[in-house]
């Protein structure tokens, strides 16, 4: 996700092609391998859960808020429901080069999936899913935005259909096999107004956000890349990076300059769950 703000120099030229799949709020608001339990992470906080089915707007959370160096990693798995063709036409919306480098530098992470993308690479949803390393999130169906106001030129989805497409993706994910479920979701683009949160407070799900924007979205520069989330992260980070190797080419390459760099500044990685629990 990807929001018109500082970019990396390297950056720079490519900032007019933002990707669709990720932007900024347009409204209100906005060393060792670290265990992973095998229970899910909706089972591990409940509270979260039932603290936005009492609410009329769902919440919405983007920062840990803690003294202790804990940072979370999250990757935006974004598809469109209308580029099947383009997939079909051998453009890659995923990238299991990424995902196999996180499992071997041992790096927790939350994946924030579409419906269209664990339809489309069903076999890869499900090993995500099922790997205790790894948390799924909802990121809609479509990746069609959810307000009415400009969003990155991703189409408008009408607020009758919000709740539905959130639970078209649900329902994706239980095709495919994903176990790993935390009842967490991202706004395509990262937009949103207070219609949307209203229509999908029945859900009882929250709203995750991010504090540190990565750059990595048609970045052709993975130094430039790992210079702005590290300058960028402080304890309790969310930060959004992608998982989409046509759109995000050298994500895999700047997480591997990442991790060890705030590992050896003290920094332990987890999933959103446990930053949100902590």
């Amino acid at each position: 996700m990807i929001r018109p703000h500082r970019l990396a120099p390297a950056l720079a030229a490519t900032s007019l092609l933002l990707l669709p799949a990720c932007g900024a709020p347009a409204s209100p608001g906005s060393g060792s391998h670290e265990p992973s339990p095998s229970t899910t992470a909706e089972q591990k906080a409940p509270h979260a859960r039932h603290a936005a089915k009492k609410r009329a707007l769902a919440p919405v959370w983007k920062h840990g808020g803690r003294a202790e160096k804990v940072v979370a990693l999250t990757f935006d798995a974004d598809m469109t429901a209308d580029q099947g063709e383009r997939a079909a036409g051998g453009e890659r919306f995923d990238n299991p080069q990424l995902i196999a480098s996180l499992k071997r530098l041992k790096v927790p992470s939350t994946v924030f999936m579409t419906g269209a993308w664990a339809s489309q690479y069903p076999d890869q949803a499900r090993a995500i899913g099922r790997n205790d390393l790894f948390e799924v999130a909802n990121h809609s169906y479509s990746h069609y935005a959810f307000t009415s106001s400009k969003c990155f030129g991703l189409p408008s989805l009408d607020r009758g259909k919000m709740r539905g497409d959130v639970e078209r993706a649900r329902q994706a994910f239980e095709r495919a096999g994903v176990r790993n479920t935390v009842p967490y979701f991202r706004f395509p683009g990262g937009c949103y107004d207070p219609s949307a949160l209203r229509a999908l407070a029945p859900l009882g799900i929250t709203a995750v956000q991010w504090d540190t924007e990565s750059g990595d979205a048609f970045a052709s520069d993975a130094d430039a890349v790992a210079e702005q989330v590290l300058g960028g992260v402080r304890p309790g980070s969310v930060v959004v990076m992608h998982c989409t190797r046509s759109a995000a080419p050298v994500t895999e390459e700047a997480v591997r300059k990442i991790v060890p760099k705030l590992r050896a500044e003290g920094y332990r990685f987890v999933k959103v769950s446990d930053l949100m629990a902590g």
